[in-house]
């Protein structure tokens, strides 16, 4: 059973009945005659194999189940903001975004092309909104479609997760945390949330999400990744996001064990005299590389080589006297082995903040919820 299997009329008829306490009330509410709604409920109890109430002489008590669905149902309606969406429609919408065409969101879903035309026409005449645009010969979301396919797709997150806690409840674990990865994040303190969380949830399934914030933070705003970590911007551009702080990091300049300034603490001066291997213009660390020449009125050093891999970068340090800049999280290993060392700290005005960025509308899940407590003690 999945969220295709639902219905949305049924599931807004659920929350009044949660919100009122009766049947009747609901009906009211929703516009449905008492057997119409007392029909639905039936339906959707039998769709999600669970009691959603039960049934008392002084009302309608939600169950266990109910309380976890509930709150994501009217999350998940307060995103589609509109009565007349219905899940086929919807469904039909998503599909278009995704594949492209017509064509290909049929071969994608199964359903027949006349259907899914009909349905993103009838969806665009009932929210009085252009939602697909002709592009020579082929068709593409206007702004609107793509403004209305992101708060579908966040819909679509909210019962999908009210799905998951349900199966927990019922003993199937099917929750799974996906996780958007910057490269400040992924040496020490990912993994070892991620190892501290799988201890007391084994069955709770972890995805990351590997790239630059550029990278990551749509698919986060699209509700494709829960949460982001690595380095927080100040300012914040996206208006839709949220920020909470893990710790600072300092970033170090690293050299190969033996390098001719090791033993020492250079000036910045003498690291003009050699090779550089930085992150490409624009990446936040090139960026602090770039400051903290400024910062001493110094002329930047030669860069021979861009790139933002460790690994290609501790390689390129072990066999040469280049130089680079980077957080002493992402070369631990190398350091402790022996391999690398740091010559000198960055200038304090570098230190930057390591934190998690979630959307503002997010709602974590239980097991979320805790992974991110985990990211919290790993950090401290």
């Amino acid at each position: 059973m999945g969220v295709w299997d639902l219905n949305l009329r049924h599931l807004q008829a659920i929350v009044r009945i949660a919100e009122l306490g009766s049947i009747c009330a609901a009906a009211q509410a929703v516009n449905l005659t008492q057997p119409a709604i007392t029909a639905a409920l039936a339906r959707s109890e039998v769709t999600l194999g669970a009691q959603l109430f039960d049934r008392r002489h002084d009302g309608m008590m939600p169950t266990d189940a109910a309380l976890l669905l509930v709150p994501r149902i009217r999350a998940a309606l307060d995103h589609i903001g509109s009565p007349l969406v219905t899940t086929s429609r919807m469904r039909a919408l998503l599909a278009l975004a995704d594949s492209g065409s017509y064509s290909a969101a049929s071969a994608r879903t199964g359903l027949s092309l006349p259907s899914l035309q009909r349905a993103v026409t009838d969806l665009s005449l009932s929210l009085r909104r252009t939602l697909v645009e002709r592009r020579g010969k082929g068709v593409a979301l206007s702004a609107s479609g793509l403004q209305v396919a992101r708060a579908f797709r966040l819909a679509l997150v909210e019962l999908d997760a009210g799905l998951a806690e349900l199966a927990a409840l019922q003993g199937r674990e099917t929750r799974r945390i996906t996780v958007g990865a910057m490269p400040l994040s992924r040496a020490r303190v990912l993994p070892a949330a991620v190892n501290r969380f799988l201890r007391r949830h084994p069955g709770v399934k972890i995805s990351i999400l590997e790239g630059s914030r550029a990278e990551l933070v749509e698919p986060l705003r699209n509700g494709a990744i829960d949460l982001m970590i690595g380095a927080l911007r100040e300012p914040l551009l996206e208006p839709d996001v949220l920020q909470q702080p893990l710790f600072h990091d300092l970033p170090v300049v690293v050299a190969r064990k033996g390098h001719p300034l090791e033993g020492r603490e250079p000036g910045l001066a003498e690291l003009i005299a050699y090779p550089w291997v930085t992150a490409a213009s624009g990446a936040p660390l090139r960026d602090s590389w770039e400051h903290m020449f400024a910062l001493a009125g110094l002329p930047l050093p030669q860069v021979p080589v861009e790139s933002g891999s460790v690994m290609t970068i501790r390689q390129l340090l072990m066999d040469s006297d280049f130089l680079t800049l980077l957080s002493p999280d992402q070369v631990e290993v190398e350091l402790e082995a022996g391999w690398l060392t740091v010559l000198r700290l960055a200038p304090s005005e570098l230190k930057r903040t390591i934190g998690v960025t979630t959307r503002d509308s997010w709602r974590p899940t239980a097991v979320q919820a805790e992974f991110v407590a985990d990211l919290k003690a790993a950090a401290s």
